[in-house]
């Protein structure tokens, strides 16, 4: 018996063919499954000779045809019978045509299939092989080569139609096959004795991936071959000649797409390139900084911090193992990373670079390791400064082994660099309370004006163990520094890397004076027109020696060869096949889930260059890429691991080579050990963290926070993501967008007041440059740069707000510039000025009687929002003032709902405004923002108080109530109500546009927008859980509607492929929820407390009562001192005490109006411009601890108070002000500023003040905090 494929294409049946040969000489017997043909192709391709190529031969050098002597029905024969059955209908000249096709084709199968013999080199299958795949009504089936496989099952009548006769098979005993109108038959032959052998499998590529090619049977007469070799041999070449022009043209299909899955499928999947695992904080950045303290001042860890370089992310496992962008490989982002990390090499190795390159590439290969690095280049897109060099830094090395990725430590990864003098990071490590508070400190100091220089020293100063990095970002990179990252590591990282420096000192860089050759620019600039030849000119000066494949970007030189990607049915491949290793099912685990639960993923398959050679031809190898798509993927997957701790990570930067085989194919079966497949590695062999953070809970070990500058923000954020905005929104949108930014960030009042008048500027300029065409964020630093570099040079105070810009600016000039007009302390005001209002304050948000509110509803249908608007506008005495409210609702408003609101809000600007209708989305929410600008009102949004899920805000229970409410609704204005045919289908739709945020990140947004946050109480705390039916219908209507939208977008439910499962769906919808009733009224809040408590917030909110939900990010960037800050009114009642004590107190006392001018007391300890950023972040160990204050003497002159203060202890810790003489200043007058007060004691020595000692202290408790 041997095996023939027959190959179903849109194209129809085209050939047969052995593993190694044509088919071409005398049999026999045979028996021959073919498959179904299109119509298309019998009136096309079923003629006497291929003049075209029309289907690839695979790798495996098997050879297809179609090998056809007799005569056929060709193209000419179908044109002249349809023009004799003119007359006749369509089906009836269909069904003419195919009978006599069929006709014809049986006839050519009679003569012919009798001329077929095996080759030698075939070896037959046993002769107890089941041929079941023959059934009539199997299409497309496996064919496999154990004796107790059926597809069909056991005891399948199509199985036990199959007599044996000991060695012996008859094929008169087939049924014929039945494929639509086509009955094709074989030849009747005699019994045939089938020979001993064992299975090989077939596999041919196919046109397109949605073709299919699949196995057939034939068996064959053992008989004696009466040719000579000869014969055959020359046979053999006829054939092959004639067909050479037909497959040497031919086009491979894609990877894949050939190979069949059955039982004895087994996949091994390895991760060929990764970087850390993506985690998300769910506590606030204020939280897991106290959460780093803590851990490091009781010992338990070590907080690192490393400079975080504006780049992208680069991964490289060898010439072999492949170089791997982001989510991509085989482009010039890669191209480009080898080529500097090639040129590392040349820097550091000199004339020796070449061999030690071929030895990078051999040490990675064989211990299967990746680097990953940031790739800091100019050629690739601007980020917030273009560096001065094009440079990498590595950032992880990896051991990716057999199992679970093994993450260096920090100090090993820097004693792998040095080893093989690769750039390293400037690292520092932090061990006790004191370094571990005043690196917060110093960064809260400097977020808003640091630069690379000024940040560098800072943390130099103040930190435990500094490693600075072998590439000076000063000189490398530039001043503007994006920001840092900090994480916390093992207790004993500082002791590693003590051991690591010392054993391992800088390498030299033996290049450093030779001749490289050209810069990455230079090529980049001398190949602008074409991407291709930028990738080739850059891979062939790396040179053979580095890069001697290159497979990933131009595939194996064969442009005929198979697509670059991999057919998309080998996922599902994948999936069905058994894992061979324990890798491979945890791989498999991670997929399953994130594609169960629909996360934001792709998992996109190429073929592995790389492979071809290597693995077993009947193997299918490729390359897989496990690309998340949004931050929420990686939040949702984190949850999962929580429930699931035996799940693996989910890594940024997700490569997996995965090889499928058959474990009958002894060559494949050399690839894997198969004494225990799905063995289950120990720790050891699957890996363990070994990044520094050994000994720690998986929450604290993942600890990890960025902290960026903005100097770095307002070029990246403000001015390149705002050019979107800008271009096509407008002016007005674009000073929104940056001042949300800004308001998001915590930035300091004075600030925003700088950047606001620097960021109008820029709009001006670059649209009065640009015109109507959009400058490209790839290259806005081009014109960016040279506004800010003009800018800058009009006074020190914009050189501090831009941190650096051209080569005029330098970094000592700005350190300490503090902003103009303010007092150094920011304490005092003069008698004569008028505080401005800050959005950055912490006080509470008010609404003046004179300015209006809106309240919106960013809800669903059925969250009641119109009926609480009614309750609201009936309620006595209105909010508490005499402001009037109006509803407007959407359901009545034809037309643009929302300028009919911001016409209203024009006519009544004091008014409060009920927005009664859904705002659900950013959209709507930029519109009530202009709004608010434009008549000076407040937004507060009023939402249903709900749990929410991974992905939207809302909870399955409170949508099963939302529906439940609309489906109890009658003659609903909106006609949205019970007799809505598809109800259930709209209330889905407004479900789905929160989709993608939590309950968390949607009410932090909303808090950063607006302000305050009004929750509607919604559903009991005490509730049962929701009932599986309704939980299932609910969950059936989720995965119904993501079929649905997938396909047909947003077309209405009543039309598309899925209306009669909408209707039946909504049916049964209405069914259970009704069954359910009682339950689902009873887990509601009553509706008049849920009124009661959204009036009280919205009084509290009108009267200025309502302070603003704390959201994630705390408010940084204005320390610009440290201070003990005492109660203002304690030290009212000290002065009161000292005017009834002290005359002279009292005589100058009488006209100070202390209530208006002192309203906020302090003692200095540091101050920023004075004694440097290291000296205020040294109190941050104190910071928010109690500390007393001595006041001892009273000190005034014509313009200047203050008191005398000796500053207590705390935790047994004196603590000490750098200010020479320490006091409490509590009043200037005109002319005079608050550091005028350090001039007191001189002053009264000169005789010009006046100095009262005080009988006895008096002693106020304070607290130590930065200002």
């Amino acid at each position: 018996m041997v095996k023939l494929a027959s190959v179903s294409t849109s194209r129809g049946l085209l050939c047969l063919g052995t593993r190694n040969n044509i088919i071409s000489t005398e049999e026999k017997s045979a028996t021959i499954q073919w498959m179904s043909a299109s119509r298309s192709f019998l009136s096309l391709k079923l003629s006497f000779g291929l003049s075209a190529p029309l289907f690839p031969h695979s790798s495996h050098r098997r050879f297809i045809t179609f090998l056809s002597h007799s005569p056929m029905v060709n193209h000419r024969q179908h044109q002249q019978h349809h023009r004799d059955q003119g007359r006749v209908s369509s089906s009836t000249r269909d069904q003419q045509w195919r009978e006599m096709s069929k006709q014809n084709i049986n006839e050519s199968l009679s003569t012919h299939v009798s001329q077929l013999q095996i080759s030698e080199s075939q070896r037959p299958l046993t002769s107890n092989t089941n041929l079941e795949f023959l059934r009539p009504k199997t299409i497309i089936v496996p064919v496999h080569a154990s004796e107790d496989y059926h597809p069909c099952g056991q005891d399948s009548p199509c199985c036990s139609q199959q007599p044996e006769t000991s060695g012996q098979w008859s094929i008169n005993s087939i049924p014929p096959i039945q494929y639509g109108t086509i009955s094709l038959f074989t030849t009747p032959a005699s019994p045939t004795k089938v020979q001993k052998g064992i299975w090989m499998p077939k596999a041919y590529s196919t046109v397109s991936g949605a073709e299919s090619v699949e196995e057939s049977t034939i068996n064959v007469d053992s008989g004696t071959d009466t040719k000579s070799k000869n014969d055959k041999e020359t046979d053999r070449k006829v054939v092959k000649n004639s067909l050479s022009t037909v497959f040497q043209r031919g086009i491979r299909g894609p990877t894949g797409a050939e190979f069949t899955v059955d039982k004895n499928t087994y996949s091994q999947a390895q991760i060929r390139a990764t970087f850390y695992p993506k985690f998300e904080n769910e506590k606030s950045d204020q939280e897991v900084r106290t959460r780093m303290i803590e851990m490091v001042s009781n010992g338990l860890a070590t907080l690192e911090v490393s400079l975080k370089h504006s780049g992208s992310l680069f991964m490289y496992a060898g010439h072999e193992g492949g170089a791997y962008a982001k989510n991509s490989f085989g482009n010039i982002y890669t191209a480009v990373g080898v080529f500097v990390l090639g040129r590392m090499f040349n820097e550091a190795w000199g004339v020796n670079a070449a061999k030690k390159q071929e030895e990078f590439n051999e040490f990675l290969e064989k211990n299967r390791m990746c680097i990953s690095m940031e790739l800091v280049t100019a050629v690739l897109g601007d980020h917030g400064q273009r560096p001065l060099d094009d440079y990498v830094v590595v950032t992880a090395v990896t051991e990716l082994g057999k199992g679970k990725p093994k993450f260096y430590s920090t100090s090993d990864i820097i004693a792998f660099c040095r080893k093989w003098r690769l750039p390293t990071n400037h690292i520092w490590l932090f061990s006790s309370r004191k370094s571990v508070t005043s690196v917060f400190a110093a960064y809260d100091a400097l977020c808003e004006e640091g630069t690379a220089t000024s940040v560098c020293r800072a943390l130099d100063e103040v930190a435990d163990v500094s490693v600075p990095g072998s590439k000076d970002h000063v000189k490398v990179q530039g001043e503007i520094l994006e920001g840092l990252v900090a994480r916390i590591v093992s207790r004993d990282s500082a002791k590693h890397m003590e051991k690591v420096l010392k054993d391992f000192p800088p390498p030299p860089l033996d290049g450093a004076g030779i001749d490289l050759g050209p810069s990455l620019r230079d090529i980049c600039a001398e190949n602008r027109s074409d991407e291709q030849q930028q990738i080739k000119s850059l891979l062939q000066c790396v040179g053979t020696s580095f890069c001697p494949d290159q497979s990933d970007w131009f595939g194996d030189g064969d442009a005929n060869n198979h697509s670059r990607n991999a057919d998309r049915s080998v996922l599902s491949k994948f999936l069905q096949a058994h894992p061979a290793d324990f890798a491979t099912l945890k791989l498999e685990e991670m997929i399953r889930l994130m594609r169960q639960k629909h996360f934001p993923a792709a998992f996109k398959c190429y073929r592995n260059f790389h492979k071809t050679v290597t693995s077993p031809k009947e193997n299918a190898t490729f390359k897989m890429v496990i690309h998340v798509h949004s931050d929420s993927g990686f939040r949702r997957y984190q949850k999962e691991m929580r429930n699931n701790p035996g799940l693996w990570p989910l890594y940024r930067g997700f490569f997996v080579d995965v090889n499928l085989f058959k474990v009958g194919n002894e060559s494949a079966a050399d690839s894997v050990n198969y004494s225990g497949l799905l063995f289950k590695e120990t720790n050891e062999r699957t890996g363990t963290n070994a990044s520094g953070t050994d000994g720690l809970a998986d929450e604290d070990a993942n600890l990890m926070i960025k902290l960026k500058f903005l100097t770095y923000k307002l070029r990246t954020f403000l001015i390149r993501n705002g050019l979107s905005v800008l271009f096509k929104e407008g002016p007005n949108a674009y000073k929104a967008y940056y001042l949300r930014q800004m308001k998001i960030w915590g930035t300091s009042y004075e600030k925003q007041k700088e950047l606001s008048k620097m960021l109008d500027e820029w709009a001006v300029y670059i649209r009065r440059k640009c015109g109507s065409k959009q400058l490209s964020s790839t290259v806005y630093l081009t014109e960016a740069e040279l506004f800010l570099e003009q800018y800058a040079r009009r006074s020190a105070q914009n050189q501090a707000l831009i941190g650096s810009a051209g080569n005029l600016v330098s970094a000592e000039d700005f350190l300490a510039v503090v902003a103009g007009g303010r007092d150094e302390e920011g304490d005092l005001r003069l008698e004569d000025e008028i505080p401005p209002s800050s959005p950055g304050t912490t006080m509470l948000d008010t609404v003046p009687k004179h300015e209006g509110v809106i309240v919106f509803f960013p809800g669903i249908p059925g969250c009641a929002k119109s009926a609480l608007c009614k309750e609201i506008l009936n309620v006595p005495g209105g909010l508490g003032d005499s402001r009037p409210i109006n509803s407007l609702m959407g359901d009545l408003i034809k037309g643009r709902y929302w300028q009919r609101v911001a016409e209203e809000r024009k006519r009544k600007p004091n008014a409060i405004t009920l927005a009664d209708k859904n705002a659900p989305n950013e959209e709507v929410w930029r519109q009530i923002e202009d709004m608010c600008r434009n008549t000076k009102a407040i937004a507060v949004p009023v939402i249903p108080d709900s749990e929410g899920t991974d992905s939207n805000p809302f909870s399955l229970d409170a949508l099963a109530v939302f529906i439940f409410r609309v489906l109890q609704r009658v003659n609903h204005p909106g006609n949205l109500d019970k007799a809505s045919p598809n109800a259930g289908y709209v209330l889905l739709m407004f479900y789905h546009l929160y989709e993608g945020k939590n309950r968390r990140e949607f009410e932090a947004e909303l808090s950063e927008r607006f302000g305050p946050l009004v929750k509607m109480p919604l559903l009991k705390t005490d509730r049962s859980p929701l009932p599986d039916s309704v939980k299932g219908i609910m969950e059936e209507g989720l995965n119904l509607y993501k079929l649905h939208t997938n396909r047909h977008g947003r077309v209405d439910s009543t039309k598309g492929s899925y209306a009669k499962e909408w209707s039946q769906w909504e049916k049964r919808l209405r069914e259970i929820l009704f069954v359910n009733s009682e339950y689902l009224t009873s887990i509601q809040v009553p509706f008049d407390y849920a009124v009661q408590r959204v009036v009280e917030q919205l009084r509290a909110v009108a009267k200025g009562e309502y302070t603003t939900p704390a959201t994630e990010k705390r408010k940084f960037g204005t320390i610009v001192y440290a201070a003990v800050t005492l109660p203002v009114e304690q030290i009212r009642c000290v002065l009161d005490k000292m005017a009834d004590k002290y005359v002279k107190a009292k005589e100058f006392l009488k006209d100070k109006n202390m209530e208006d001018t002192l309203k906020r007391a302090h003692v200095t300890l540091a101050h920023k411009k004075s004694h440097g950023v290291t000296a205020v972040a040294s109190y941050g160990e104190y910071h928010n601890k109690k500390v007393s204050a001595d006041l001892t003497a009273f000190l005034f002159s014509d313009k200047l108070a203050a008191f005398e203060a000796h500053i207590g202890s705390v935790e047994g810790e004196t603590i000490c002000s750098k200010n020479e003489w320490p006091h409490l200043t509590v009043w200037t007058g005109t002319g005079a500023a608050a550091k005028d007060a350090n001039t007191l004691p001189k002053l009264v020595s000169e005789g010009r003040a006046t100095r009262i000692d005080l009988d006895q202290p008096i002693t106020v408790t304070g607290v130590l905090d930065f200002h």
